[in-house]
């Protein structure tokens, strides 16, 4: 018997748009500036919140270049590209033809969401709800953001799938309850998998 779900629930970096390239190109040039000794440290911090960052790699001497790199990475994100993965716009359609619930949750804030926004005025529109970094008060691995966005949808955790790429997002949907279903856009299949129910490159031919 297949499993009937009521909602599907997204990571944005990775997930829905194809940016982690880009964002190992900003963060690989901030930490060979201040912490060259921490060699990749740029693949360590992904599906981390800024706040989060900040904390763990940028405290103490480095507290005052918060203000600067905070700075060129507003700058960064407002000169990106938004390109969709593969397939998610038709996917996602579907999805909502059906009348299963979409949710956005990241890690992200309302400041890089409004460079979303200025690229792709449609982007709102695809979620029944959207919640940033803002609206949890921990970050993933956390479950916290996912039990949110199923609370917001008045729905179980076993209502829901999760879309996630990075190891702290797979391991947020996990500790959600809910299924979990991994892109191997940011990590390989092979590292991914023993977090996830199954394992997808994009979204061409899915159907959950």
């Amino acid at each position: 018997m297949e499993k009937s779900y009521k909602a599907a629930l997204f990571d944005l970096d990775g997930v829905v748009f194809d940016t982690e390239p880009q964002y190992s190109l900003f963060w690989g040039s901030e930490c060979r500036r201040y912490l060259p000794e921490e060699d990749g440290l740029e693949h360590q911090i992904k599906g981390q919140t800024l706040v989060q960052i900040y904390e763990k790699y940028f405290s103490g001497e480095l507290e005052k270049e918060r203000e600067h790199i905070t700075k060129r990475l507003y700058e960064f994100e407002a000169k990106m590209n938004f390109d969709y993965v593969s397939g998610f716009e038709s996917f996602i359609s579907s999805l909502r033809k059906r009348g299963i619930k979409t949710a956005l949750v990241t890690s992200s804030n309302r400041e890089k969401m409004g460079a979303v926004y200025k690229k792709r005025p449609e982007f709102a529109h695809l979620f029944d709800t959207i919640l940033t970094s803002e609206d949890f008060s921990e970050s993933k691995p956390s479950p916290d953001c996912y039990l949110r966005a199923a609370e917001r949808l008045s729905l179980d955790s076993d209502d829901c799938v999760v879309f996630e790429d990075s190891f702290n997002g797979l391991r947020s949907g996990r500790a959600a309850g809910m299924t979990v279903v991994g892109l191997s856009t940011t990590n390989s299949r092979e590292e991914i998998a023993p977090l996830c129910d199954v394992v997808i490159n994009d979204y061409i031919g899915f159907n959950i």
